[in-house]
């Protein structure tokens, strides 16, 4: 008895083979394939060869699967489907446009991915891809074309475009604070406050006690902290009622305006901090039409961010 063939059949049998199970028809398959009806048998035969096993009942006027066949066709459907999705999507990565972002995660999830819609509707030609890391990208990197980054402006990389500043204000759900009223900086003893787990600079003005000791007096404590990495989860669990966060205005500027988060104290309690958030771009890349119109949406955004940021520094008077 003759050992089975181990080699790889050859996607050509397959694909006709595919077509005339589809149709049960060596004319139809042919035309689908413009291929001749003989070369078709041709490949059919070879095929089976391989597979060692008939694929077809051949009538004069129909034909039908064996058992085999219809084994191999609940194989190779699927594949050839996978295979043309993947080849279909080469093409496509190859003739869109597309600009790659790099920034850090909450950037992305509070500020940037909310206002994605509003470039798509006008540029639906340009796709976008995102990568969340604290980390800046390589120039090199050839996925990505530009960076979103917070630090100071002393270390802000050469080439950057200030987008905004910042303005820190305690934030709470509605519904806390009607269960719990926060009226006072003393009112702080009967809650509990989010402090984001952060040792980078920036870390000093982000932090619950810089803000204690700038609107509180001594001996205020709250009633528990709960540390959280990033500032999404801080943002999270204050609108889950979890307890207050002292949150960047920039990220939650606009659910203070529908109301999903309050400022206990009002206007009083914001405080400002020496950081702003930068827009890094790749000269290499910068020509490229897509990126200019991404980098042009970015800015204004970003303008109508920082307008929003100047009002509420403007309307900012000490708590009492």
């Amino acid at each position: 008895m003759n050992a089975p063939r181990r080699r790889p059949l050859a996607i050509g049998p397959l694909r006709a083979f595919e077509a005339v199970a589809r149709r049960l028809a060596f004319g139809a398959a042919a035309n689908e394939l413009h291929l001749t009806q003989p070369a078709v048998s041709r490949q059919i035969k070879a095929l089976e060869e391989e597979v060692g096993a008939a694929l077809f009942h051949r009538g004069t006027r129909h034909v039908e699967l064996t058992g085999a066949g219809a084994a191999l066709l609940r194989t190779v459907a699927p594949l050839l489907d996978r295979l043309d999705a993947t080849v279909h999507q080469i093409r496509s990565s190859q003739t869109r446009r597309h600009v790659g972002v790099t920034t850090f995660a909450s950037l992305a999830s509070l500020w940037l991915i909310p206002r994605l819609a509003g470039f798509q509707a006008t540029q639906p030609g340009i796709d976008i891809r995102i990568s969340a890391n604290d980390a800046l990208a390589d120039a090199d990197d050839p996925e990505v074309d530009l960076a979103l980054r917070y630090c100071h402006p002393k270390d802000a990389p050469p080439g950057s475009s200030a987008l905004f500043d910042e303005i820190l204000t305690p934030v709470a759900s509605p519904a806390l604070l009607a269960r719990l009223p926060l009226r006072t900086p003393a009112d702080l003893l009967r809650h509990t406050l989010l402090e984001e787990d952060d040792h980078r600079p920036s870390a000093e003005y982000l932090s619950w006690r810089h803000w204690l000791k700038l609107h509180a007096g001594p001996g205020v404590e709250p009633q528990g902290w709960l540390y959280l990495n990033y500032t999404y989860q801080q943002i999270q669990a204050a609108l889950s009622g979890q307890g207050i966060a002292l949150a960047r205005w920039a990220l939650v500027g606009e659910a203070i305006e529908r109301g999903e988060l309050v400022e206990p104290f009002g206007a009083a309690g914001r405080v400002t901090s020496p950081f702003a958030y930068w827009l890094v771009r790749w000269p290499a890349r910068r020509q490229q039409p897509e990126v200019r119109a991404f980098e042009a949406w970015l800015l204004a955004e970003a303008g109508r961010t920082q307008a929003s940021i100047n009002r509420a520094r403007d309307s900012a008077t000490p708590l009492r």
